[in-house]
């Protein structure tokens, strides 16, 4: 008979707890932020354990660390690793943005989390990539950040639209000649005695160039403390704050938020009277019809480039020495240019003429070299441009969106303080005001960066019209304007014998003279 052995049941296997981990981050170092880091550390530690299916699994962080760009977060290097060694389940980090501005670094990167079976909840957005379908979670995280942008600037936008249409919208930056005090524009008597003078010298037949020599010669500083120009005192005229009135919305941004001059595009308001005038409207008017006789005598009209582009290096060449602009100008028997700070003050700058023939010539040699050795040249720069990083320029992108988002909030509570009758109307017109100017200030910022790198671009746009250009082209045997424009940003002067043509596309190509 067969022997039978008795092999007890083993109790009911317990469940295995979740094990969940967290992920946080500030962009910056500051005792602010650092104060927030640690407010998430508690905050995710006592959720996590406050489930009882759920293990705490650590919380991952990063401290003074750019979003934009996964590979400088050690923290959140740290935790992928874990992940992969399968010692966490589950992610919480709160929001889409703690976790990475870079939608590409995103996607992927929860792609291969879901590939290991393991999901991220965002807190802010209430997703959970874990219970959604892959082409839906591509498109909300590919569209959230620009739809958020979008919501804020139309919420933005009719706010000032709403100021404008009523009359309480207030200048931010008022022109020089004025002061903004408790939100209004007053008078600033010493400057206002400048702004007459230039406006009399103007009708007395000075030009902008003459009176801007003259304040500099005097020692007076602009508005920010820079030295004046033809071009700066020529706005100054056109102005209208200066007869008391203000023409709201000369600028305004498009659907892809890049800034424009308002041309008709969009409905502009006029405020008569908006504040005390510094000029009559006689000798606005009286001033800005010199100025537009000046130059129609020279063919240039209102937002006219044909000064600028009368000639091919008009507004091109540049001082290596002092930085300033350099001017054509007729020579004994030749046409050649001359630095502008050199003609006001030799000793200022001792940076001579250079004949235009032979700036020209330069020209003709530079890219007879390219198109001969464009291989060795253009080549190995077009692989370099195309491996270029732009970090330091995205670290600082991050931190000013980090600002923005912490700017609309305290809007938000400053709204919310205000519709519940906690906030006087004066008071929350002042402090939303103050909020708005932070904001412009921090947006002009944003889209200055957003101009860098987006010139990576342009930069890469313009090395393939020149890499087209010289691998079939001629040598050439005389000037092609048309070809100087194309392709070459400005010239630097760097002595009387030689120069730098500084290519669209980039690099610095010197010449001798």
């Amino acid at each position: 008979m067969k022997r039978i052995t008795k092999i007890e049941a083993a109790e009911p296997a317990k469940a295995r707890k979740l094990r969940v981990a967290a992920y946080a981050r500030v962009s910056t170092d500051s005792d602010e932020q650092l104060i927030s880091l640690d407010a998430q550390k508690n905050h995710y530690e006592v959720l996590i354990r406050s489930r009882k299916d759920w293990e705490f699994a650590g919380l991952y962080y990063d401290e003074g660390i750019s979003g934009t760009k996964m590979a400088k977060r050690d923290g959140l290097l740290t935790m992928l690793a874990d992940c992969e060694r399968g010692l966490i389940d589950y992610i919480i980090v709160k929001s889409i943005s703690r976790f990475s501005r870079n939608t590409v670094e995103s996607i992927e990167t929860v792609r291969k989390l879901c590939g290991l079976g393991i999901y991220i909840f965002f807190e802010k957005e209430n997703i959970d990539t874990g219970k959604m379908e892959g082409e839906l979670l591509l498109s909300i995280l590919s569209s959230f950040a620009e739809s958020e942008s979008r919501s804020i600037s139309e919420n933005e936008t009719w706010s000032i639209q709403k100021r404008f249409r009523n009359g309480t919208y207030k200048i931010s930056y008022p022109p020089y000649g004025y002061d903004y005090i408790d939100g209004e524009m007053v008078v600033n008597p010493e400057q206002s005695e400048i702004v007459k003078w230039i406006f009399s010298q103007v009708l007395s037949g000075s030009s902008p160039a003459h009176i801007a020599k003259e304040l500099n010669a005097r020692g007076i500083a602009t508005k920010r403390g820079g030295k004046w120009t033809g071009h700066t005192v020529n706005g100054m005229i056109r102005n209208e704050k200066y007869t008391g009135d203000v023409i709201f919305q000369k600028t305004y941004s498009d659907d892809t938020f890049t800034r424009r001059r308002n041309n008709g595009e969009r409905d502009q308001f006029f405020a008569a009277d908006h504040h005390e005038a510094i000029i009559s409207h006689e000798d606005f008017d009286a001033a800005n019809d010199i100025i537009f006789r000046n130059g129609a005598e020279k063919g240039i009209y209102a937002d006219s480039r044909k000064y600028q582009n009368r000639y091919a290096f008009s507004g091109r060449i540049i001082c290596g020495d002092c930085g300033a602009v350099w001017k054509r100008r007729k020579i004994a028997d030749y046409f050649g240019y001359v630095c502008t700070t050199h003609l006001d003050d030799k000793d200022s700058c001792s940076m001579k003429s250079i004949r235009e023939d032979v700036v020209k010539a330069a020209f003709v040699t530079m890219i007879n070299k390219l198109i001969f050795a464009r291989d060795k040249v253009l080549l190995p720069y077009s692989n370099a441009l195309k491996n270029e990083e732009k970090a330091e320029y995205l670290d600082v992108l991050d931190e000013l969106e980090d600002r923005l988002e912490k700017n609309l909030q305290k809007r938000q509570q400053v709204t919310q303080l205000f519709t519940r009758g906690f906030l006087d109307p004066a008071v929350y017109a002042k402090q939303n005001d103050e909020l708005l100017n932070v904001s412009a200030w921090l947006t002009a910022e944003k889209d200055a960066i957003i101009a860098k790198i987006s010139g990576g671009t342009n930069q890469k746009e313009a090395l393939e019209d020149i890499l087209h250009y010289t691998s079939g082209a001629s040598m050439l045997t005389e000037f092609d304007e048309d070809l100087f424009t194309r392709f070459v940003d400005r010239v630097i002067v760097y002595s009387r014998t030689e120069i730098g043509f500084c290519m669209k596309c980039g690099p610095i190509f010197r010449e001798r003279i």
